[in-house]
């Protein structure tokens, strides 16, 4: 028997217009605190942002058969995009109104397996050293018990967006 999963998402193009008019913070708690919507990616792997603090944020999904790969167990995309995401994103909560970032590279080290019984998973990123046009980021991926289950690196490259 197959199994299915709907979902829905709003108009990406409602938080993209409020990038540039509130500070990366502001921004990424009007995320956490539904006050703008969440970004499709985040509904269509059903993930979510908890907690946004200024050069610290946390991610969480629970592990479901919809992330699996063909071996029974998390694919390494999914561990990736909660990676880049946190780490990304502890790289915008440090960010003045009408500066935005984009990823230049994600290094990824995948140590423990995945699978729906690990139970709810966090990727917590932080920002470690930051520049006029570039930041360095790290995030990890912890189960329910704090172990460490993936960690990664990131580059992100520091843009203007407009601010009207």
């Amino acid at each position: 028997m197959g199994r299915s999963r709907t979902y829905e998402w709003e108009d990406p193009a409602i938080p993209a217009a409020a990038v540039g008019q509130k500070t990366g913070l502001e921004f990424l708690r009007d995320i956490a605190a539904g006050r703008l919507p969440a970004p499709p990616v985040g509904t269509t792997l059903a993930f979510s942002l908890d907690e946004a603090e200024p050069g610290r944020v946390v991610f969480s999904l629970i592990p479901g058969e919809e992330h699996y790969n063909p071996i029974g167990s998390v694919h390494g995309g999914i561990y990736a995009t909660l990676l880049d995401s946190a780490a990304g994103c502890a790289v915008h909560s440090t960010l003045p109104q009408g500066m935005g970032y984009t990823s230049l590279d994600l290094t990824v080290k995948f140590l423990r397996p995945i699978t729906v019984d690990t139970g709810k998973i966090r990727a917590v990123g932080t920002v470690v050293s930051s520049g006029r046009r570039t930041a360095l980021a790290e995030a990890r991926l912890l189960d329910g018990a704090d172990r460490l289950l993936a960690h990664a690196t990131s580059s992100c490259m520091l843009i203007p967006v407009p601010t009207s």
